[in-house]
Protein backbone atom coordinates (compact mmCIF):
# COMPACT_ATOMS: atom_id res chain seq x y z
CA UNK A 1 0.00 0.00 0.00
CA UNK A 2 0.89 3.66 -0.19
CA UNK A 3 0.75 6.27 2.54
CA UNK A 4 1.01 10.04 2.31
CA UNK A 5 2.04 11.85 5.49
CA UNK A 6 1.90 15.64 5.80
CA UNK A 7 3.91 17.78 8.16
CA UNK A 8 4.66 21.44 8.70
CA UNK A 9 1.31 22.92 9.63
CA UNK A 10 0.78 25.19 12.59
CA UNK A 11 -0.14 28.65 13.82
CA UNK A 12 1.44 31.65 12.11
CA UNK A 13 0.82 35.38 12.17
CA UNK A 14 -0.46 37.20 9.07
CA UNK A 15 2.41 37.85 6.70
CA UNK A 16 4.33 34.84 7.96
CA UNK A 17 5.46 31.70 6.18
CA UNK A 18 5.06 27.95 6.52
CA UNK A 19 6.38 25.04 4.51
CA UNK A 20 4.23 21.94 4.23
CA UNK A 21 5.76 18.60 3.32
CA UNK A 22 4.10 15.42 2.06
CA UNK A 23 6.12 12.23 2.16
CA UNK A 24 4.92 9.22 0.23
CA UNK A 25 5.93 5.74 1.30
CA UNK A 26 5.16 2.18 0.34
CA UNK A 27 5.48 0.15 -2.80
CA UNK A 28 5.92 3.09 -5.17
CA UNK A 29 7.03 2.80 -8.77
CA UNK A 30 6.43 6.43 -9.69
CA UNK A 31 4.35 9.44 -8.71
CA UNK A 32 2.68 11.42 -11.45
CA UNK A 33 0.62 14.44 -10.40
CA UNK A 34 1.06 15.81 -6.89
CA UNK A 35 -1.49 18.21 -5.42
CA UNK A 36 -2.29 20.29 -2.39
CA UNK A 37 -5.92 20.86 -1.41
CA UNK A 38 -7.40 22.77 1.49
CA UNK A 39 -10.70 22.89 3.30
CA UNK A 40 -11.77 25.75 5.51
CA UNK A 41 -14.61 25.38 8.04
CA UNK A 42 -17.97 25.38 6.33
CA UNK A 43 -16.44 25.39 2.85
CA UNK A 44 -15.80 22.81 0.18
CA UNK A 45 -12.37 21.33 -0.34
CA UNK A 46 -10.49 23.21 -3.05
CA UNK A 47 -7.43 22.50 -5.14
CA UNK A 48 -4.70 24.94 -4.20
CA UNK A 49 -1.75 23.85 -6.32
CA UNK A 50 -0.55 21.01 -8.49
CA UNK A 51 2.68 19.84 -10.08
CA UNK A 52 3.08 17.28 -12.84
CA UNK A 53 5.83 14.73 -13.29
CA UNK A 54 7.35 17.19 -15.75
CA UNK A 55 7.28 19.88 -13.03
CA UNK A 56 4.60 22.01 -14.66
CA UNK A 57 2.71 23.83 -11.92
CA UNK A 58 -0.66 25.46 -11.48
CA UNK A 59 -2.25 27.48 -8.68
CA UNK A 60 -5.58 28.95 -7.74
CA UNK A 61 -5.63 32.69 -8.27
CA UNK A 62 -5.79 33.55 -4.57
CA UNK A 63 -2.34 32.03 -3.86
CA UNK A 64 -0.46 32.94 -7.04
CA UNK A 65 2.76 34.75 -6.22
CA UNK A 66 2.61 33.64 -2.58
CA UNK A 67 2.65 29.82 -2.66
CA UNK A 68 5.13 27.55 -4.43
CA UNK A 69 4.71 23.83 -5.00
CA UNK A 70 7.78 21.68 -5.59
CA UNK A 71 8.78 18.04 -5.59
CA UNK A 72 11.77 15.85 -4.81
CA UNK A 73 11.33 12.65 -6.79
CA UNK A 74 14.29 10.93 -5.15
CA UNK A 75 12.57 11.28 -1.77
CA UNK A 76 8.99 10.76 -3.03
CA UNK A 77 8.21 14.01 -1.26
CA UNK A 78 6.55 17.22 -2.31
CA UNK A 79 6.21 20.59 -0.67
CA UNK A 80 4.10 23.70 -0.46
CA UNK A 81 5.99 26.84 0.48
CA UNK A 82 3.47 29.40 1.71
CA UNK A 83 4.55 33.02 2.09
CA UNK A 84 2.68 36.21 2.94
CA UNK A 85 0.01 34.16 4.65
CA UNK A 86 -3.40 35.66 5.24
CA UNK A 87 -6.20 34.73 7.65
CA UNK A 88 -8.16 33.56 4.58
CA UNK A 89 -5.53 30.83 4.12
CA UNK A 90 -6.62 29.18 7.36
CA UNK A 91 -7.71 25.63 6.59
CA UNK A 92 -6.83 21.99 6.84
CA UNK A 93 -4.37 21.26 4.05
CA UNK A 94 -4.35 17.85 2.38
CA UNK A 95 -1.81 16.37 0.02
CA UNK A 96 -2.93 14.17 -2.82
CA UNK A 97 -1.02 12.18 -5.41
CA UNK A 98 -1.44 9.91 -8.41
CA UNK A 99 0.76 6.91 -7.73
CA UNK A 100 1.84 3.93 -9.74
CA UNK A 101 2.66 1.00 -7.47
CA UNK A 102 5.34 -1.55 -8.17
CA UNK A 103 3.95 -4.42 -10.21
CA UNK A 104 0.56 -2.76 -10.70
CA UNK A 105 -0.03 -1.35 -14.22
CA UNK A 106 -2.43 1.36 -13.11
CA UNK A 107 -2.47 4.71 -11.34
CA UNK A 108 -4.28 5.18 -8.06
CA UNK A 109 -5.07 8.36 -6.17
CA UNK A 110 -4.10 8.74 -2.52
CA UNK A 111 -4.78 11.31 0.21
CA UNK A 112 -2.86 12.40 3.24
CA UNK A 113 -4.52 12.82 6.61
CA UNK A 114 -4.43 16.61 6.58
CA UNK A 115 -2.55 19.23 8.55
CA UNK A 116 -4.03 22.35 10.14
CA UNK A 117 -2.79 25.77 9.07
CA UNK A 118 -4.04 28.68 11.14
CA UNK A 119 -3.16 32.27 10.26
CA UNK A 120 -4.03 34.59 13.10
CA UNK A 121 -2.60 37.39 15.17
Amino acid sequence: QVQLVESGGGLVQPGGSLRLSCAASGSIFSINGMYWYRQAPGKQRELVAGITSGRSTNYIDSVKGRFTISRDNAKNTFYLQMNSLKPADTAVYYCNADVERVGVPATYNYWGQGTQVTVSS
